[in-house]
């Protein structure tokens, strides 16, 4: 990563950070710091699975899964968008209030961001978004706030979709032409033997995939990694929010996870 200070910054904020208070906060401390020092323009686009699990399992609903995706009956996307756009954007909100940054709360509708539509009848209301029109966005970053955009998508007819946070970051990254980090619990890619691996390409990451080294969720994340460095022709930093006090660097441009390149 470059610190292109002109170059806005996007930041997919997931996993458990979302349930800690305290690591949120340094999170977002370390967000307002860089702020200050580089003048910087940054969006937050978050998930939030757990509070979606925690719900359903309150509801008395079966989560399932393919290929990392959660499966999204029509008749549930209510509830999850509830759980996202609501719930999990209102507390990150609340909390970057607190922090005592200007924080603005969105889904990927609004102003027509990212366009979404049904990525696979089987899946249910998951929607696969791409980048729109980043106008109303940029005008809020104009005045000065912060983004946190769910990742929770209209169709053109308005029909509620539930989008995988780290595609819609890709998809909001694409519609800003913006640099892009996938911060969550895991400080990167690591090899077989639980060592970080410091860059990926397309065909080395494929390697790892078959070898079921990478498996999992993770196979969604560093897909939509390689997909976002080559849509956006940039590296694109998989890194871990655990460390708060490396993230300023982080955002400056230093690489403190697992870059992942785009095809040449």
């Amino acid at each position: 990563m470059t610190d292109n200070k002109s170059t806005p910054l996007v930041i997919k904020l997931g996993g458990a950070a979302l349930s800690c208070t305290e690591t949120l906060s340094q999170v977002f401390g370390a967000i307002a710091n860089y702020q200050k020092q580089a003048q910087r323009r940054i969006v937050i686009v978050h998930g939030g699975g757990y509070l979606v699990d925690d719900l359903m399992a309150k509801l008395q609903l079966e989560t399932v899964k393919k290929d990392g995706l959660r499966v999204t009956p029509y008749d549930q996307i209510g509830v999850i968008t509830g759980a996202l756009a609501g719930t999990a954007n209102k507390m990150l909100q609340g909390q970057a209030i607190k922090d005592g940054l200007n924080a603005v709360g969105l889904s990927l509708a609004d102003g027509g961001l990212c366009h979404v539509e049904e990525l696979d009848p089987e899946l249910g209301a998951v929607g696969k978004a791409t980048p729109g029109d980043s106008t109303v966005l940029q005008a809020i970053l104009a005045a000065g706030a912060l983004p946190i955009i769910s990742s929770i998508g209209l169709t053109e007819q308005g029909q509620m979709m539930n989008v995988n946070a780290d595609q819609a970051a890709v998809a909001v990254a694409g519609a800003l032409d913006a640099e892009l980090v996938l911060l969550s619990d895991v400080s990167g890619v690591l090899d077989g033997k639980g060592h970080l691996i410091k860059s990926l390409d397309e065909q080395q990451a494929q390697s790892l995939i078959q070898g079921q080294v990478i498996t999992d969720g993770m196979i969604v994340k560093v897909n939509a990694a390689l997909e976002a460095a080559n849509d956006l022709g940039r590296p694109i930093e998989v890194a871990t929010w655990r460390y708060p006090e490396k993230l300023v660097e982080l955002f400056a441009g230093q690489s403190i996870g697992t870059q992942f390149l785009p095809q040449q």
